[in-house]
This record gives structure tokens, sequence and C-alpha cells, in this order.
């Protein structure tokens, strides 16, 4: 029987992927503890914008994985709050040029065979979608799968439907273990926790926390700002992102990358991104970074350039060097389960990754293959 300091599994995060495990894991008739150092959705998933995307993912894995996603999303925005702001608005990926063109179609040619939705709308069209949109652009793509949600109110309804106890401002300092090597639980900065059972949903600090349980996972953080104009009228009505976007997700550079992300959301500010560089956990504002999307911003959409940006943020993305989450369990510690690196896939992937969490803590079948995502994939068992 669970008691206050013990239950079958603890999640260790309370961002998008942690709620989701603690969901998926408590539906599955298991008693379930969320502990984070900070609050609610206080790391990654309160910088993000909330992206559920399949249009950026080539053929594989981590396509499937987002599918399943999609489905996930559509029935947990059936059954929790309008407040979480789930809009199957869609994505409209857009090219400047032939060149840019026929490399958007070579790509959803291939997401279409994996069961993706994508319909071309050449330039003269692509006004009837986005009327804002610089006349200039050769053409586009529009993908009606793609949706949104306002991240940290969705983890917090997620993690309130859940059930779970939540235990925050506790930051674990060890991964307990037996005789074994199995885990028993974990210290933390007040007290012990027992489990058979522990998942590191740490998003950029999973790298730490499996320090902290003796192993090495190499998450890296990701740097990122978003940009937040002024309050609108609804202006931008997708999704909308230029094509070198999808070549920035798939680069392994730790240099700055910048490609241009648009959206509106039902409050009326829009958000400005994406950026990504390789630069530890430093927070530093750059300028440089702000005006390289501001620049890229106005160049799809040029009545932004009169509107006044109010504020920008700046999140980590949990990165691992082969651009795919690290789902399931750790063969060096038999116990430990990980759900994390999913880079800037995260809110997205979040269903379906509890949904695998809670059938491999239950013995039950996967709904996919996560062989692909096995964290043993980065290390041999010595």
């Amino acid at each position: 029987m669970p008691t206050r300091n013990s239950s079958d599994v603890i999640v260790v995060g309370a961002g998008m992927v942690g709620a989701a495990c603690a969901y998926h894991a408590a539906r599955a008739g298991l008693s379930v503890t969320v502990i984070d150092r900070g609050s609610v959705a206080g790391g990654t998933t309160g910088a993000g914008e909330g992206n559920l995307l399949v249009s950026d993912k080539e053929p594989g894995p981590e396509l499937e994985l987002a599918l399943l996603s999609a489905r996930l999303w559509r029935e947990l925005a059936a059954s929790l709050p309008p407040q979480i702001e789930y809009e199957a608005k869609g994505g409209l990926v857009v090219a400047s040029d032939a060149t840019g063109m026929d490399a958007l179609r070579d790509f959803a040619t291939g997401q279409h065979k994996a069961g993706v939705e994508a319909e071309e709308i050449p330039g003269d069209r692509l006004g009837d979608l986005e009327p804002h949109l610089a006349p200039t652009l050769a053409g586009g793509f529009h993908y009606p799968q793609d949706a949104q949600v306002q991240p940290a109110l969705a983890a917090a309804h997620l993690l309130r439907a859940s059930g779970a106890r939540i235990r925050l401002g506790e930051e674990v300092t060890h991964v307990l273990t037996g005789a074994d090597g199995e885990v028993t639980g974990v210290r933390t900065s007040t007290g012990t926790l027992h489990a058979p059972q522990v998942v590191n949903a740490a998003g950029a600090w999973g790298g730490e926390l499996a320090r902290r349980a003796g192993l090495d996972l190499p998450v890296l953080p990701r740097r990122g700002f978003v940009l937040v104009t002024e309050p609108l009228p609804r202006v931008v009505r997708h999704k909308v992102y230029a094509a070198d976007y999808v070549a920035d997700v798939a680069s392994g550079s730790a240099a700055l990358q910048t490609s241009a992300v648009v959206e509106g959301t039902p409050a009326g500010p829009v958000l400005i991104g994406a950026s990504r560089e390789r630069v530890g956990f430093d927070r530093t504002l750059s300028v440089e970074v702000l005006r390289r999307l501001a620049t890229q911003a106005t160049a799809l959409f040029p009545m932004l350039a009169g509107v006044r940006a109010i504020r920008t943020y700046a999140g980590f993305r949990p990165y691992l060097p082969d651009h795919l989450p690290a789902i399931g369990a750790d063969p060096r510690r038999p116990g430990l389960l990980h759900a994390c690196g999913h880079e800037g896939a995260g809110i997205g992937l979040a269903p379906a990754t509890g949904l695998l969490v809670a059938q491999l803590l239950t013995g039950k079948q996967p709904a996919v293959d996560v062989g692909p995502f096995s964290p043993g994939r980065f290390t041999s068992v010595s």
C-alpha cells in the first residue's frame, strides 16, 4: 500500500512530459508521486510555444510518435478544461522560391506515405489561408493535423487530472538503489521517498538526474528565444514557418541558427521564434537573436514591422545527439526509466511518451516500437 513517502512510481519533473507520464501511469492503476525542484511547468514547458506538430518531422520513429500523440491530444482536449487552449489550427510551411517548393514537395511526399495530411498551396492562394503573408512567396504546404496548446496550463490541468501526489520545490539529490543496483526510491532536499520505479522526466536536466543515478545520458540544453508582440486581432491564423525551419530542427550544430516561426494565440499576442544554439544554461539576452527573429518574421508578415514586441523569454530544449528522445528502461539501472530529450517537440510528443512509459511500467505491449528510443542506444551495459 502506498504511504505518504512511498508510491508505485516516482516521476521526476512536473513539466508536460512528466505530467503525461503521471496521467497515464495513474490511469493504469499505479500510485504516482511527481516531484520537481521548481514549479509546475517551470522549465522547458513554461518557455515553449505549445506546438503539436507533425509537419516538421520526416518519416520514421519520431513521426510515428507524433501521429499517435496527435490522436491522444484530441482525446485529451475533449476531457480537459478549455483553458488549455487546444487549437487544431493547422500549420503552413512556406517557400520563397521554386527550389524551396521542390524541397517541400519531396518532404511532403514522404510524409504522406507515413500518414501525414499535406496540401500544396500555390503562391497565389496563400492569401486565402493567411491574408497578411508577404505576396512574393512561391507557395507552401498546409498541414491540417498541426495544433497548439497553452503549454503551462495544459501541463497543470493534466497533472491535476492524474490525481498524482505533487511535491514541488524539492530537488532530487540521489536516486537510491538496492544491493543489486535496482532503484528503491530517491533522496530529496527534504527527505526520502520510496518507489520501485523512477521516471526521469527532468527535461533539459535529464542528463544531470541520470548522473545522480550514477549513469551517463548525453542530454544537453539547446537555448531558444521567443518574441511576444502586443495583443492583436487574429492576424496570423495558422502556425506559419519558413522551409529552413525543418533543416534547423534536424541540425546538430551548436552554432546559432534562426528560422522564422510565427503564430497567433487566442489571447492576442503573436509568438515569434525560433532560435537554436548550444550555450549551456546561459540565459543572457541576445540582441542579435532578437534582431534576426524580428527581421525574418517581418519578411513573412510585413505588417508586423509596425507592431510592438512587449517581451521576450528564453528556454532550453533537452537535446540528444541523434534528435530522438530517450523513452524506456535504462538497462544499467533496473527500475529507472527515462522520458526526456525531446528537444523542441516535448509538448507535442508528451501524451504518446506518457502512454509508452505507463505501458512499460505495467508490462504491457507498447503502442509503438520503443526500440529506436531506447536509452541503451547511448551506451553498452557494463
